[in-house]
C-alpha cells in the first residue's frame, strides 16, 4: 500500500486535535485505575464513541466487558443504561410500550431503556430473533416506533453489545443485517500473565463495603468514580476534530479494493456490504485522533480490518470443509493489497 500524504493542519483543527487527544487521555487514564490491561478493547470503545458506531465485543464471560463499558460512560457522564437480554424477553423490554393511565384511561408512553446515550446490551445473542429485529430500527434510524409514533433517541446513542461465542448453549446468531449495524466486532482474549497477576492483586485490597449493619466484599464496580473527567461537550469536541481528520484519495481507493475484493472472493458466499467501507474509513479517522495524527495512514486500515470485516463476510461450505476460514480468507485479501 502506498504512503498517504498529510496536509498542514490549520491553526483551529490542531488545536482541535490536541483537545481531542486530552480528551482520550483523560477517560482512558480513568479506564485504567478499574481496568486492567484491554487496551485494544478500550481504543475500539473511543472509537465508537467519537464515530457514534454501534461496537460488538465477542469474547468468554469474566473478561470484564461490561466493567469496562461501565466505566467509560461514568467517565463521560453519559446516561448509560444496560440490558440483560434473555431468551424471554420481548421488544417491548427494549423499545418501550403503550400503558393505559389507570387515572384518566388515556394511553401513554413508556420509553424502554433504549432511551439513552450508552445502552449496553450484555449477551444480545441470547435473545430470541424478534428482539433483535427490534434493534435494528434504532442502531440504523435513531428512532423508534410505539404505538404508531416515531420517537427520536437522544443524542449521542450508540449501542456497545457483549456476545458469548455462539456455539455456547442458549445463544442465537445475530442475523446478517444486524450485524451489518455494528461498525467494529472485536474479540476478546484472556490477560496475559503479568495483567492477570495484577487483577488478583487489585482484589487483595479492595476490603469490604459496609451498608447498614452488613457488609460485603468490594469488587471493581465498587472502584467506579461517580465524579466524570469529561462532559457529553468534551465529546462532542472530539468528535468534531475526527470529522477534520484527511483521508487521501489512495485510502479511499484501498477501503474500496477491500470491501469489492470480498465480493470478488470465490470462498465467501457473500462479501461486505458499502457500509463496511464506511465503517472503515471513519474508524480510521477515530484512531489516528487517537493516536495523535490528523490524517489517516495504511496502518490504521490493517489494524481495523479484521474488526470491521470479519462479521460481515461468511465462508462457503465448500471451502469450511476445505480448511478456509473468514480470517484466512481476510489475511489474503490484506496481503494483495500490501
Amino acid at each position: 500500500m502506498h504512503a498517504v500524504a498529510s496536509t498542514p493542519p490549520s491553526s483551529t483543527s490542531a488545536q482541535s486535535a490536541q483537545t481531542a487527544q486530552q480528551f482520550v487521555a483523560g477517560v482512558r487514564e480513568r479506564v485504567a485505575k478499574i481496568v486492567v490491561g484491554q487496551d485494544v478493547v478500550v481504543e475500539r470503545v473511543m472509537i465508537a464513541l467519537l464515530t457514534g458506531g454501534h461496537l460488538l465485543l465477542q469474547g468468554l464471560p469474566g473478561l470484564a466487558k461490561t466493567l469496562l463499558v461501565n466505566t467509560i460512560a461514568k467517565a463521560i457522564n453519559l446516561d448509560f443504561k444496560r440490558v440483560q437480554f434473555t431468551v424471554d424477553m420481548l421488544p417491548s423490554d427494549i423499545v418501550g410500550s403503550e400503558i393505559i393511565d389507570q387515572k384518566s384511561g388515556d394511553f401513554r408512553i413508556h420509553q424502554g431503556p433504549v432511551f439513552t446515550n450508552l445502552l449496553l446490551a450484555d449477551e444480545i445473542n441470547r435473545a430470541a430473533p424478534k428482539v433483535q429485529g427490534a434493534m435494528l430500527e434504532a442502531m440504523q434510524e435513531r428512532k423508534v416506533t410505539i404505538g404508531g409514533q416515531n420517537l427520536k433517541l437522544p443524542t449521542p446513542f450508540l449501542v456497545i453489545a457483549t456476545q458469548n461465542p455462539v456455539e455456547q448453549s442458549g445463544t442465537f446468531e445475530l442475523p446478517e443485517a444486524q450485524l451489518d449495524r455494528f461498525m467494529l466486532l472485536h474479540r476478546l482474549g484472556y490477560p496475559t500473565r503479568e495483567d492477570e497477576r495484577q487483577i488478583l492483586q487489585r482484589q487483595l485490597s479492595m476490603g469490604l463495603r459496609r451498608e447498614g449493619g452488613g457488609a460485603v466484599p468490594r469488587s471493581a464496580f465498587d472502584m467506579i468514580e461517580d465524579n466524570p473527567s469529561a462532559s457529553i461537550a468534551d465529546l462532542v469536541n472530539a468528535m468534531e476534530a475526527v470529522q477534520a481528520v484527511h483521508v487521501s484519495e489512495v485510502f479511499v481507493k484501498h477501503c474500496v479494493d477491500l470491501v469489492r475484493r470480498t465480493r470478488e472472493s470465490k470462498l465467501l458466499d457473500f462479501g461486505c456490504s458499502p457500509r463496511a467501507g464506511l465503517s472503515l474509513i471513519n474508524a480510521a479517522r477515530a484512531r489516528a485522533v487517537i493516536h495523535g495524527r490528523d490524517f489517516v495512514t495504511p496502518e490504521d486500515l490493517f489494524e481495523l480490518a479484521e474488526d470491521v470485516v470479519l462479521h460481515r463476510i461468511r465462508v462457503s461450505y465448500e471451502a469450511s470443509a476445505a480448511g478456509h476460514t473468514a480470517a484466512q480468507v481476510l489475511e489474503s485479501i490484506l496481503a494483495e493489497l500490501g
